[in-house]
């Protein structure tokens, strides 16, 4: 009894969400601008891409690395990031992580070369590991009350979903208008309003057993970093190929081998408690599915309309608003306000359903399909699905969690999410490929048909995202069986 005392007393924050009163909203901004830095650099590089490359003198073959080594240190670190959180204390490591990140992205918008912006990327992957966690844990202890909880996670979670969207938009105009190293700079400044959360976030001295569970780590980052480097080769080596199922295998053997040994320590990294809870569970596999389809999507979109439909950066980015005015209609407007009210499976399962229809919807296009009847309306539904997934989803990741748990429970959303983004751009990107290749060498490699086949393969992998959703939609209607939520109940610490 005593030593569950002090457990408790280590745990408690030092000034609580009743004590912050409406600095609650406050806080809300600033953690919200933490997690929209985060999400636009999964998809803003993307557009800086061929510019960096061609300054840089990068080659075709080495050019992926930049994405790859943010990916590999971000998917990696993530669960090791989340338990420092809850160690050291969720503010704290806001703040180490997110003036990390921003010296990072300067450090990578100013490289000289190649093997500098490497590192840089390397470096924002490492500390978008602490900052990621942590944000989602800040707010999961910020907000308890159900009818506050879902208006947060319902901004939180249209900036999960959207933010990709918004990432290809700022890409687009400061490559075309100022230079491509300003959307590694942009991160600054964002980053600097962010630290301003210091005054109004709720502070806590973490548990202060700073005992990490060493063989955990090693199994996690070594399984992760293996899966999504596995996930990012299979783009040029092929999924059949012996080095992406040997990175696949012997990353999910790994992961296999620590959840045997996380069974079993006294202080695990990721206890078991957290992932086998069903609401959880169906919450990290609504993440996973939603990313999955997301990433794949806006890349395999991306090219459609620069290669087949001819836009500019900037005329692509602003193609994309649709989306993300969805997104932030769905989640904000209609999940948050349902979310106190009905099951997170009434939501999300309706909402996979109907991103699922938009990307059907995506099959018919072709080289003469105009914007306003095959890209528009798909995007509308996508958006509005994604937003009914993302925001109960955000939300019930960190359901009920105990309070020393809750950075290490954010950690798993977050690894969800970027191992699912991996995964989905692999997976669709190497489906559209082969699909254009085929349908190229039944026509006999006519230079003219270029266009043709690649819209070909874009709709092969929008067909596969689709099936997906639909299949993950089915699963977790009978999964995630987590009633209406009601008054809540005392955290468990």
């Amino acid at each position: 009894m005593e030593r569950r005392s002090a457990d408790v007393a280590e745990t408690r924050p030092t000034k609580g969400p009743e004590d912050l009163g409406r600095r609650r909203w406050v806080a809300l901004v600033f953690i919200c601008l933490a997690q929209l830095m985060i999400v636009l650099d999964a998809t803003i590089v993307n557009i800086a891409l061929p510019s960096a490359q061609h300054d840089l003198g990068v080659s075709d073959g080495d050019r992926q690395w930049i994405i790859t080594a943010y990916t590999l240190a971000f998917g990696g670190l993530l669960l090791l990031g989340g338990r420092i959180a809850d160690y050291a204390g969720r503010r704290r490591v806001f703040l180490v992580g997110l003036f990390g990140f921003a010296g990072a992205s300067a450090l990578g918008g100013a490289a000289p070369g190649f093997g500098v912006l490497l590192a840089a990327r390397a470096c924002q992957g490492a500390f978008g590991a602490l900052l990621a966690p942590t944000a989602l844990s800040l707010l999961a202890v910020t907000f308890t009350r159900p009818g506050e909880r879902a208006r947060a996670f319902g901004v939180f979670g249209a900036i999960a979903a959207g933010g990709g969207a918004i990432g290809l938009i700022l890409g687009g105009l400061l490559t075309e208008y100022l230079d491509w190293r300003w959307c590694l700079y942009v991160n600054v400044p964002i980053a600097v309003l962010s630290a301003f959360g210091w005054y109004v976030l709720p502070a806590d001295r973490g548990s202060g057993r700073a005992r990490l569970d060493v063989p955990g780590a090693v199994l996690a980052v070594g399984g992760l970093v293996s899966v999504v480097y596995g996930c990012s080769r299979a783009e040029s080596d092929g999924w059949g190929s012996a080095s992406v199922v040997g990175l696949l295998a012997g990353g999910v053997a790994l992961l296999a081998v620590f959840a045997v040994v996380e069974s079993r320590v006294a202080r695990p990294l990721l206890p078991m408690r957290v992932v086998w809870d069903r609401t959880r569970g169906g919450a990290y596999l609504g993440v996973a599915v939603a990313m999955i389809a997301m990433f794949g999507t806006l890349l395999l979109l991306t090219y459609h309309l620069q290669v087949v439909r001819g836009y500019s950066p900037v005329r692509t980015g602003v193609a994309f608003l649709p989306l993300t005015a969805a997104v932030l209609v769905s989640a904000g407007g209609v999940a948050s306000r349902l979310l106190p009210r009905v099951p997170p499976r009434v939501l999300m399962a309706p909402g996979l359903l109907l991103a699922a229809a938009g990307l059907a919807w995506l099959v018919r296009l072709d080289v003469t399909t105009s914007y306003a009847s095959g890209v528009l309306p798909a995007q509308l539904l996508v958006g509005l699905g994604m937003g009914l997934v993302m925001a109960p989803a955000m939300n019930y990741a960190t359901h009920e969690v105990a309070a020393r748990d809750s950075g290490v429970a954010s950690a798993a959303a977050n690894t969800t999410q970027q191992v699912g983004g991996s995964i989905g751009v692999a997976l669709l990107n190497t489906i559209a490929t082969s699909a254009t290749s085929g349908y190229l060498r039944a026509h006999g490699h006519d230079p003219r048909l270029l266009r043709a086949g690649l819209a070909h393969g874009f709709t092969r992998g929008f067909l596969t995202a689709a099936v997906i959703l639909a299949v993950a939609a089915v699963i977790l209607a009978v999964l995630m069986n987590t009633p209406r939520p009601g008054e809540p109940s005392v955290p468990e610490v």
